[in-house]
């Protein structure tokens, strides 16, 4: 058994969205991811700790063009002064948003990133939480991405699990990437 990382101060649940986890385009692990981040939502709200749900625009046509099934989010969004939904259209978080704003009015120091892609706005988030000085965890059983298909003559195709291993290992000598989230404790942030 490791030990757990001390306790974090907010979630940041990123893009699971229904098009990446429900139906043909749902990630490999859609069941697995699904049930962590339920379990991440769940004792982040008990402690007061902040939540927020990234909801990612997608472009015309898009399986998370806005106001689509697929843009919707699939768990559900609990909305208060500690839990809130920010739309994003960049792969990155914080970008263009008031993620940054948030966090810092609620007197976060430390977050949780889980959600979908881990190569992509997963990780794209958890990497700028990291230059703006947050403690980042970022549970190795709650993001998902999709298989690396094959290039002929390039490369053999790579599975998902590999691609958020790879992913997350990009950032492991500044953040946990090895706690796994049924280890991810919460605490509301100072002054609450």
């Amino acid at each position: 058994m490791t030990d757990s990382p001390p306790p974090v101060q907010a979630l940041i649940v990123v893009d699971v969205q229904k098009d990446g986890v429900t139906g043909a385009r749902a990630v490999p692990a859609a069941g697995v991811l699904l049930d962590r981040t339920a379990g991440l939502l769940d004792r982040a709200r008990r402690a007061g700790a902040v939540v927020v749900h990234l909801q990612n625009d997608g472009g015309p046509g898009a399986g998370d063009e806005p106001h689509t099934p697929g843009w919707a989010l699939h768990l559900p969004v609990e909305p208060g002064p500690r839990e809130s939904v920010i739309r994003k259209i960049r792969d990155d978080g914080f970008a263009d948003t008031d993620l940054g704003a948030v966090l810092t009015e609620a007197g976060v120091e430390s977050l949780a990133v889980c959600g979908v892609m881990s190569e992509m706005c997963v990780q794209a988030t958890a990497r700028t939480a990291l230059e703006l000085g947050y403690r980042v965890v970022l549970p190795h059983d709650a993001h998902a991405t999709h298989d690396v298909p094959a290039a002929p003559g390039v490369a053999e195709a790579v599975p998902a699990a590999v691609v958020s291993r790879v992913a997350a290992w990009a950032i492991s000598a500044d953040a946990d990437v090895t706690t796994p989230a049924a280890d991810v404790r919460f605490t509301a942030p100072p002054g609450s």
